[in-house]
């Protein structure tokens, strides 16, 4: 079976919040090449997957095992739509980091509604 490592970084770099410009200035280079590491495009070494778990704060090993399966259960087989619900078996930095960008977002449109509710 191949590892889709670009696939994988592009999920977590989403749930980071993260722009793939953020990634490619933290990486020192262009976009573009940062767009490639996300298609595949370019094959890795353990150094750049080093370097892109340390911006994303996780291990490597977190990095190339991430099942974005385990992160959503969205499966029906109860019978009823279930809603997105986070799994145990994600990464605690993960989890971590995507509370605190939920948090972070609440407040920002509690926040906006503030001002909305000022005019």
């Amino acid at each position: 079976m191949k590892v889709n490592i670009g696939d994988k970084i592009r999920k977590v770099r989403e749930l980071k919040g993260f722009t793939q410009d953020f990634m490619a200035g933290k990486l020192e280079m262009s976009q573009r090449a940062y767009s490639k590491i996300e298609n595949n495009d370019i094959k890795l070494d353990w150094g750049r997957i080093e370097d892109i778990s340390k911006i994303f704060e996780i291990e490597p090993f977190d990095l190339i095992s991430f099942d974005d399966n385990l992160v959503f259960n969205n499966s029906p087989q109860s019978g009823k739509n279930n809603t997105n619900t986070i799994n145990n078996n994600f990464p605690d930095e993960l989890r971590k980091s995507y509370e605190d960008r939920v948090n972070h977002l609440e407040k920002e449109v509690l926040f906006l509604r503030g001002l909305l509710a000022k005019n």
